[in-house]
């Protein structure tokens, strides 16, 4: 089973591929972010998000995909932009045929930690110490979208949790 995991934004969005072994193991196939420069237009920087997500999922072609949903906080500005940026991700991931999960931020700290209110660094080591790597990935955005694609093969894998 192949994931994609997207954690989702406008100036940088984080991915990761999961791959779950045929023992089980889970490994990080690739991970990182796509960035915008805040000087474009949003029309345009939304167009080269939906064009980074279209052509990572034509060169590793995963079974599945997963977004994390948006958690508002104070500040609607941001929470729209990131909206912005969200549908377009769906969007790509729908034109590809892939099937859709969408994880609640606390759903993906339950799933690779344990507890819903973990914080950003017990995550990170989490995220680590369920791949094998010799390090936390960086940057934050590509550990998170790891983590969402860790969650999906989780779900997936006991029950069909995700939401489609």
């Amino acid at each position: 089973m192949l994931s994609l995991g997207i954690d989702p934004g406008t100036a940088t969005i984080g991915y990761g591929l999961v791959q779950e072994t045929d023992d089980g193991a889970l490994q990080a196939l690739a991970y990182g972010v796509i960035t915008t420069p805040p000087s474009l237009p949003m029309w345009q920087r939304l167009l080269q998000i939906y064009d980074s997500v279209t052509a990572i999922v034509e060169q590793y072609r995963p079974e599945y995909a997963a977004v994390e949903e948006l958690f508002f906080a104070k500040n609607v500005t941001t929470a729209i932009t990131v909206a912005q940026g969200r549908g377009v991700i769906l969007l790509a991931l729908a034109k590809a045929g892939l099937p859709v999960a969408e994880y609640k931020p606390n759903m993906v700290k339950q799933s690779i930690s344990g507890y819903g209110g973990a914080k950003k660094p017990q995550m990170q080591e989490m995220v680590r110490i369920l791949l094998g790597l010799d390090s936390i990935p960086r940057p934050d955005d590509a550990a998170d979208a790891l983590a969402i694609a860790i969650t999906d093969i989780h779900s997936r894998r006991f029950g069909g949790l995700a939401d489609e």
